[in-house]
């Protein structure tokens, strides 16, 4: 999205949230790298979005949920626009339940589709949250924290509603046992130097730190997701890796290295193997 008049980084990361209105006329092409809030924006104008691998084109009205772990881009489309958008760090969302919304939500997934479309009726009940938390957000209140978060939380579980996401619900130890595979597996994401390598790459690994036997995990993760842990480790590596390619310039060596791999050429070997091409042609 465009960048937001005066707007301060630090005092966001201070805070913890920021709620705000982009209007008037709008031709733009903005890119944003890894940073350390989520984004919800409420959209009312047609856009292109790359999203991570991504390429989304959208129009209309829609919800944009944007992972502080995924780089995006956007391309507007519309001179006239008017949309909100409000930001915010996990730290803002304090509370086990909140947590769990957020961070289990696939809204936010790495893997998953970040837009929902809008009806009529929807949008306005949408626009009514974002301008109620403007006018909370701008307002001298000791409970303002607390009633932005209960916005911002109602704003999650309606679209959760518009749009159902399908999967299975934790009702046994195979599903749990997923689940912490899955967020172990993310929580090493993303790289942001080559000082602090990938550390686990293996299914052994994994294994080791849930304190399981590796067939046991393996069997589980395949049961509740249809693929063993080695696809999803080089899934998520490989997206990482394109991440990387395309939104930093760091060089291939460095993002091998960053990666976990003691040389480049096996990098270059398993990025081919993965993706069909190799890092340099990816990147150009």
């Amino acid at each position: 999205m465009p960048e937001i008049p005066a707007f301060n980084i630090t005092d966001l990361k201070l805070k913890g949230f920021k709620v705000h209105e982009i209007s008037g006329s709008s031709n733009t092409t903005h890119s944003q790298g890894r940073r350390d809030f989520y984004k919800i924006v409420l959209v009312t104008s047609d856009m292109t979005i790359c999203y991570g691998d991504q390429t989304i084109e959208m129009n209309g009205t829609f919800l944009f949920f944007a992972n502080p772990h995924v780089p995006h881009s956007v391309v507007q489309h519309s001179m006239e626009r008017r949309d909100y958008a409000c930001l915010f760090t996990e730290a803002f969302i304090s509370g086990r339940t909140r947590m769990e919304l957020l961070q289990n939500s696939p809204l936010f997934r790495v893997d998953g589709i970040p837009v929902i479309r809008l009806n009529r009726e929807q949008a306005l009940f949408l626009t009514g949250l974002y301008q109620k938390m403007l006018s909370v957000h701008n307002a001298d209140y000791d409970h303002k924290d607390a009633l932005l978060k209960s916005c911002l939380e109602l704003i999650i579980h309606e679209a959760l509603r518009i749009q159902p996401q399908k999967g299975p619900s934790p009702k046994n130890a195979a599903t749990r046992i997923t689940y912490l595979f899955m967020e172990l597996l993310e929580r090493q994401f993303p790289i942001d130097n080559t000082e602090e390598p990938l550390r686990l790459r293996t299914a052994q690994g994994f294994a080791g730190s849930l304190a399981i036997h590796v067939n046991y995990l393996n069997r589980s993760v395949k049961e509740i997701t249809g693929k063993p842990i080695s696809v999803h480790i080089a899934e998520r590596i490989a997206a990482e890796a394109k991440a990387l390619l395309q939104y930093t310039n760091w060089s291939v060596a460095d993002i091998a290295y960053g990666l976990g791999f003691e040389y480049p050429t096996y990098f270059n070997n398993y990025f081919k193997r993965v993706t069909g091409v190799t890092p340099n042609s990816f990147r150009k």
